[in-house]
């Protein structure tokens, strides 16, 4: 609607809020038109149905046939090509104004962390460690760069677990408190259960960061359910991620990287923006176990 004056535009439009599809009303809508063009911001899976489960006749535009680019978002200028008409003036950046990526907050405990675990590698080459969604994967940018790859919720450890079976060694995955509840456990169960040379790195800022502030189901249980899992308990260390005590965490890193079965090393320390939230939490659970 951007690219059309007070939104003058001649042809019908059908937006789509809920899956499944709504199979009759794109079937009669179908009928009004003699080909559709699909704006869809992301994975192409309303026009891959259009093409297969609905199987309508006609020409179907979108990410699939290159009137859109098969990844990344929409803005008005890409539509305007995909449906013919001159791009669309955006407000433009003055060259004075310097870009800024995306940082972890200053004083954040993922940045001491960071720092042990880049000086724990020194000697190896890139392609060691893998990450999983949150506050620390920022730890894949400058200045640490410390992450190799990332993919999804839980991927962490079980590509971890993927470097060691092809026999990559050291073998690291990088995970927070509240994914791993969420769907880091099973990847660890693997890992203990064939006894795979992994390094499991837990950043534990006891709560739950990135998405809302939430209670980490871990909060106050951890290390009992990475022990519950089968993981040594001589191989289960809590760090303190700060610079006093980076020299001591370097040295457990090192000697777990060397230990040739499952390790888990937890670095904890409170969410610098969360600390009065995370007491309170520590406070209520205090209250519910007595």
């Amino acid at each position: 609607m951007e690219n059309y004056e007070k939104h003058n535009l001649q042809y019908p439009v059908l937006k789509i809020g809920q899956y499944p599809l709504p199979k009759k009303l794109i079937r009669e809508f179908a009928e009004k038109c003699d080909e559709i063009l699909v704006l869809e911001d992301g994975y192409p899976l309303i026009e891959e149905k259009l093409w297969g489960v609905f199987e309508l006749m006609m020409p179907i535009h979108g990410r699939l046939d290159g009137y859109l680019p098969r990844a990344g978002e929409l803005n008005p200028t890409i539509v305007a090509k995909a449906l013919n008409l001159p791009s669309k003036k955006l407000n433009q950046v003055p060259e004075f104004v310097a870009t800024r990526p995306p940082e972890l907050c200053p004083g954040c405990a993922h940045i001491d962390t960071y720092n042990a675990l880049n000086e724990a590698l020194q000697g190896y080459p890139k392609g060691h460690v893998m990450s999983d969604i949150g506050c620390y994967t920022l730890g894949a940018l400058p200045p640490f760069e410390s992450i190799n790859s990332c993919v999804d919720m839980g991927a962490s450890i079980t590509m971890a677990k993927g470097l060691a079976d092809a026999g990559v060694h050291p073998a690291i995955a990088v995970i927070g408190d509240s994914t791993f509840t969420h769907s880091g456990i099973t990847g660890l169960l693997d890992c203990v259960t064939y006894h795979s040379n992994v390094v499991i790195a837990i950043l534990d800022n006891e709560i739950t960061g990135m998405t809302g502030g939430q209670r980490s189901l871990a909060l106050g249980k951890l290390e009992q359910i990475v022990m519950g899992l089968g993981v040594h308990p001589n191989h289960v260390h809590i760090i303190d991620p700060r610079r006093r005590t980076h020299k001591e965490n370097v040295d457990i890193i090192k000697n777990e990287i060397a230990y040739e079965d499952v390790s888990v090393i937890i670095s904890r320390r409170e969410c610098i923006v969360a600390i009065d939230d995370i007491r309170e939490m520590k406070k209520e659970l205090e209250l519910q176990t007595l």
